[in-house]
Protein backbone atom coordinates (compact mmCIF):
# COMPACT_ATOMS: atom_id res chain seq x y z
CA UNK A 1 0.00 0.00 0.00
CA UNK A 2 1.00 3.60 -1.26
CA UNK A 3 1.41 6.43 0.84
CA UNK A 4 -0.65 9.30 -1.01
CA UNK A 5 0.90 12.61 -0.95
CA UNK A 6 -1.34 15.09 -2.32
CA UNK A 7 -0.01 17.83 -5.07
CA UNK A 8 -0.03 21.39 -3.39
CA UNK A 9 -0.18 23.51 -6.52
CA UNK A 10 1.15 27.09 -5.77
CA UNK A 11 -0.93 28.75 -8.01
CA UNK A 12 -4.41 27.83 -6.39
CA UNK A 13 -3.61 29.71 -3.21
CA UNK A 14 -6.11 32.17 -1.81
CA UNK A 15 -6.13 35.16 -0.13
CA UNK A 16 -8.95 35.90 2.38
CA UNK A 17 -9.51 39.01 4.38
CA UNK A 18 -10.49 39.04 7.83
CA UNK A 19 -11.85 41.73 9.81
CA UNK A 20 -10.19 41.80 13.43
CA UNK A 21 -12.65 44.37 14.77
CA UNK A 22 -14.65 43.22 18.59
CA UNK A 23 -12.98 39.82 17.09
CA UNK A 24 -11.06 38.17 20.63
CA UNK A 25 -7.68 38.01 20.02
CA UNK A 26 -7.04 34.03 20.61
CA UNK A 27 -9.95 32.55 18.67
CA UNK A 28 -8.93 34.93 15.58
CA UNK A 29 -5.34 33.47 15.82
CA UNK A 30 -6.72 30.29 15.82
CA UNK A 31 -8.54 30.98 12.65
CA UNK A 32 -5.61 32.44 11.16
CA UNK A 33 -3.46 29.87 11.89
CA UNK A 34 -5.76 27.13 10.90
CA UNK A 35 -6.49 28.80 7.22
CA UNK A 36 -2.50 29.30 6.87
CA UNK A 37 -1.83 25.78 7.71
CA UNK A 38 -5.04 25.02 5.31
CA UNK A 39 -6.28 22.75 7.69
CA UNK A 40 -9.67 23.77 6.40
CA UNK A 41 -8.89 22.05 2.50
CA UNK A 42 -9.03 18.47 2.33
CA UNK A 43 -5.47 18.27 0.89
CA UNK A 44 -3.84 18.69 4.22
CA UNK A 45 -1.02 17.52 5.21
CA UNK A 46 0.75 17.91 8.32
CA UNK A 47 4.65 18.39 6.95
CA UNK A 48 3.07 20.67 3.52
CA UNK A 49 2.71 24.19 3.02
CA UNK A 50 -0.93 24.00 1.28
CA UNK A 51 -2.63 27.11 3.14
CA UNK A 52 -3.68 30.03 1.65
CA UNK A 53 -2.86 33.98 2.46
CA UNK A 54 -4.25 36.15 5.25
CA UNK A 55 -4.42 39.60 5.18
CA UNK A 56 -5.58 40.75 8.87
CA UNK A 57 -6.91 44.22 8.57
CA UNK A 58 -8.36 46.43 12.16
CA UNK A 59 -5.42 45.07 14.38
CA UNK A 60 -5.90 47.88 16.46
CA UNK A 61 -9.68 46.95 17.54
CA UNK A 62 -8.72 43.38 18.40
CA UNK A 63 -10.50 42.21 21.70
CA UNK A 64 -8.73 41.00 24.81
CA UNK A 65 -11.11 39.20 27.47
CA UNK A 66 -11.03 39.95 31.63
CA UNK A 67 -7.72 42.46 32.66
CA UNK A 68 -5.61 40.89 30.02
CA UNK A 69 -5.34 44.64 28.83
CA UNK A 70 -2.78 45.52 31.86
CA UNK A 71 -2.17 42.62 33.25
CA UNK A 72 -0.76 40.41 30.74
CA UNK A 73 3.02 41.36 29.99
CA UNK A 74 5.44 40.51 27.78
CA UNK A 75 9.35 39.94 28.27
CA UNK A 76 12.30 40.64 26.07
CA UNK A 77 15.90 39.93 27.58
CA UNK A 78 18.90 41.66 26.12
CA UNK A 79 21.10 39.02 27.77
CA UNK A 80 22.49 41.15 29.63
CA UNK A 81 21.87 41.33 33.70
CA UNK A 82 19.20 43.01 34.42
CA UNK A 83 18.49 43.34 30.55
CA UNK A 84 14.61 42.10 30.99
CA UNK A 85 12.02 44.34 29.92
CA UNK A 86 8.19 43.66 30.26
CA UNK A 87 5.59 45.75 28.49
CA UNK A 88 1.49 45.25 28.66
CA UNK A 89 -1.02 44.50 25.77
CA UNK A 90 -1.54 48.35 26.47
CA UNK A 91 1.64 49.63 25.51
CA UNK A 92 2.10 47.20 22.49
CA UNK A 93 -1.66 48.33 21.30
CA UNK A 94 0.02 51.80 21.27
CA UNK A 95 2.72 51.33 19.03
CA UNK A 96 2.61 48.09 17.36
CA UNK A 97 -0.91 46.86 17.20
CA UNK A 98 0.22 44.35 14.62
CA UNK A 99 2.28 42.77 16.79
CA UNK A 100 -0.06 41.28 19.23
CA UNK A 101 -1.27 39.13 16.50
CA UNK A 102 1.36 38.29 14.32
CA UNK A 103 2.87 37.08 18.37
CA UNK A 104 -0.36 34.91 18.85
CA UNK A 105 -0.50 33.42 15.46
CA UNK A 106 3.53 32.81 15.38
CA UNK A 107 2.42 30.54 19.00
CA UNK A 108 0.15 28.63 17.07
CA UNK A 109 2.18 27.76 13.71
CA UNK A 110 5.13 24.83 13.78
CA UNK A 111 8.24 25.78 15.98
CA UNK A 112 10.38 25.01 13.01
CA UNK A 113 11.23 26.04 8.65
CA UNK A 114 7.48 25.35 7.71
CA UNK A 115 6.28 27.73 10.39
CA UNK A 116 8.26 30.59 9.20
CA UNK A 117 7.34 30.03 5.41
CA UNK A 118 4.14 30.24 7.05
CA UNK A 119 4.27 33.38 8.86
CA UNK A 120 5.40 35.01 5.72
CA UNK A 121 1.86 34.53 4.43
CA UNK A 122 0.00 36.51 7.16
CA UNK A 123 0.23 40.81 6.25
CA UNK A 124 -1.20 42.23 9.38
CA UNK A 125 -2.68 46.00 8.89
CA UNK A 126 -3.54 48.12 11.39
CA UNK A 127 -6.02 50.34 9.78
CA UNK A 128 -8.92 49.04 6.87
CA UNK A 129 -6.92 49.81 4.03
CA UNK A 130 -4.29 47.16 2.82
CA UNK A 131 -2.40 47.06 -0.21
CA UNK A 132 -3.16 43.76 -1.49
CA UNK A 133 -6.39 44.54 -3.55
CA UNK A 134 -4.57 43.46 -6.60
CA UNK A 135 -4.96 39.50 -5.54
CA UNK A 136 -8.53 39.92 -4.95
CA UNK A 137 -9.11 38.58 -1.89
CA UNK A 138 -12.62 37.08 -0.13
CA UNK A 139 -13.67 38.18 2.96
CA UNK A 140 -13.08 35.49 5.78
CA UNK A 141 -15.92 36.10 8.86
CA UNK A 142 -14.25 36.00 12.49
CA UNK A 143 -16.17 32.58 14.36
CA UNK A 144 -17.26 33.68 17.47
Amino acid sequence: MKTHLPKVDLEKRKWHVIDANGAVLGRLAVQIADTLRGKNKPIYTAHLDAGDFVVVINAEKVAVTGKKETAKEFMTYSGWKGGEKYTTVAQIRAKHPEKLITHAVRGMVPKNRLGRVLMTKLKVYKGDKHPHSAQQPATLAVKK
